[in-house]
């Protein structure tokens, strides 16, 4: 029972420390593992506010990647009219020369070049087999001690997918531009960002176990 109580805390532990990591744009006191590489631009990365609310990492595969399932399908809360349009949405195979290194994210697709929707994984290695065919799209610049901790989950095998045995659920997410966010109007747009996907959560839970 003791050491269940402690793989609880974990998850717990894991799941707070998701929002930084994901969402993570400045790249002030970010490790030197996760060198600005040339060929990433200055834009951070912008995820659709909420849709990944509920969400979860439906892959963790060590050495390789940490995999976020589609919204459509691995998302627990209801979306709403205009989060189910973007999630229907698909993007054309924007290839590019970066690396598929430790700490890269990329999009997920099928065997279609362009069938990549809002499935991303998270390298948890060098994957140089990626490279030119799936969409890179930012990096990670803190949080390496959470891919730590995602790399020591328990997981089982299904088909090719290693697959944590429990849940690993995305609580919150929000998005922030490093340009406009040093105003205190826009401090105050993020907080509110934030208060309300994190409302939206507490919602749903709501009404799930009332």
């Amino acid at each position: 029972m003791e050491e269940k109580r402690k793989m609880a805390g974990l998850f717990r532990h894991i799941a707070a420390a998701l929002l930084f990591l994901v969402t993570s744009a400045s790249t002030a006191g970010a490790s030197t593992y996760y060198a600005s590489d040339p060929n990433l631009g200055s834009a951070r990365v912008i995820f659709q506010l909420g849709c990944y609310n509920t969400n979860h990492f439906f892959r963790v595969d060590k050495g390789f990647v940490a995999q976020v399932a589609d919204v459509m399908g691995g998302r627990k809360a209801p979306m709403n009219k205009e989060q189910e349009q973007q999630a229907e949405k698909s993007i054309v195979g924007e290839f590019s020369t970066v690396k598929h290194v430790r700490g890269i994210l990329s999009m997920g697709r099928y065997s279609d070049p362009d069938s990549a929707s809002s499935s991303f994984s998270i390298l948890l290695g060098d994957a140089p087999h990626l490279d030119g065919q799936y969409a890179v799209f930012g990096r990670v610049t803190k949080g390496d001690d959470t891919l730590r901790k995602l790399e020591r989950l328990p997981t089982h095998k299904e088909g090719i997918f290693v697959m944590p045995i429990e849940r690993i659920e995305i609580l919150s997410t929000y998005y922030y531009d490093i340009d406009v966010e040093s105003c205190e109007a826009e401090k105050s747009i993020l907080k509110r960002r934030l208060s309300e996907s994190a409302s939206e959560v507490e919602r749903w839970r709501r009404k799930c176990f009332a």
